[in-house]
């Protein structure tokens, strides 16, 4: 496969005004499906990370050496651009520096960062806790003087609409840009007037995250669009589809003892090895194998 510089992909994508459409993926495999359906870039998602990882719930769980290897080998194994879930940079200042360094190594696109206190929480639950905007502030100046003139896109990312409402979250976002961030995004969005408001209120580069299980979902791409998002992310869109498939025909087999009736659900031998590219690995072994 060949590299591509992807933040540099996404600097250019960015500049000429395309929105970026990113599907999560909780794993290497998913990040190969989102790129085979032919979307223009990947969410590596913390939620999806600690499911697929872990078992465990989007609570802090997963440390910067975990979360950057899940970056990176999506990074290898796809060509787009793949925008990761930086938690809040991994502790103090030195931390932070350290994580900008890492992703940008990785060759990932964009990492977005929080304002949460540890331990934090998926953007969509309840009992969050945040730092001060100043601290908030000082942290993303830091993150972007660290990665200097690398094309890594900084995303600065606000879970204060949940804790302290919109106006707060909004003043957070604008205080971010003014920081240096490259993009600004508010998090824990529930329904399509809070949508409205951000693509109103806020100016600038900006990233929507459209959460199964709540209004946003009806609004299409080309809506977000028009209202002004540069990044629109799914998280769990993949995660919660293939969960509830997964389940459904373990629990058709155990009942049943036979997959037969879900055989039309499942996707074929001769397909999957292709997205896994197959060919070329019996190419290269055609070319220089055995006699």
């Amino acid at each position: 496969m060949q590299w591509t510089p992807q933040a540099e992909r996404m600097q250019q994508m960015l500049a000429r005004g395309e929105m970026l459409q990113a599907p999560g993926a909780p794993d290497v495999l998913t990040a190969r499906l989102v790129e085979h359906a032919g979307f223009n870039a990947i969410y590596m998602t913390g939620f999806g990370a600690t499911a697929s990882t872990l078992g465990a719930p989007d609570i802090g769980l997963m440390t910067q050496s975990e979360m950057l290897t899940q970056a990176r080998n999506m990074v290898r194994a796809t060509n787009i651009p793949v925008i990761a879930d930086a938690d809040a940079g991994y502790g103090g200042i030195s931390n932070i520096e350290r994580t900008v360094h890492e992703y940008a190594v990785s060759g990932v696109a964009a990492i977005h960062l929080e304002d949460q206190v540890a331990p934090k929480r998926c953007g969509q639950m309840a009992g969050i806790r945040l730092m001060g905007v100043n601290e908030s502030v000082k942290r993303l100046r830091a993150a972007v003087q660290c990665k200097g003139t690398h094309a890594l896109q900084i995303i600065g990312r606000t879970d204060a609409l949940g804790v302290e409402g919109m106006d707060a979250a909004i003043d957070r976002a604008k205080a971010y840009q003014d920081a240096g961030v490259d993009l600004a995004f508010v998090d824990g969005v529930k329904t399509i007037a809070q949508v409205e408001q951000i693509a109103t209120r806020l100016s600038g580069h900006k990233v929507i995250s459209i959460v199964e299980g709540n209004e946003t979902t009806a609004l299409s791409a080309d809506t977000l669009r028009d209202m002004g998002f540069s990044v629109v992310l799914y998280a769990v869109s993949t995660l919660f589809a293939a969960a509830r498939t997964s389940l459904d025909v373990l629990q058709n087999l155990k009942r049943t003892g036979s997959t037969h009736a879900d055989a039309s659900r499942m996707m074929p031998y001769t397909e999957f090895v292709q997205i896994v590219g197959i060919d070329a690995y019996q190419q290269l072994d055609e070319r220089f194998g055995g006699d």
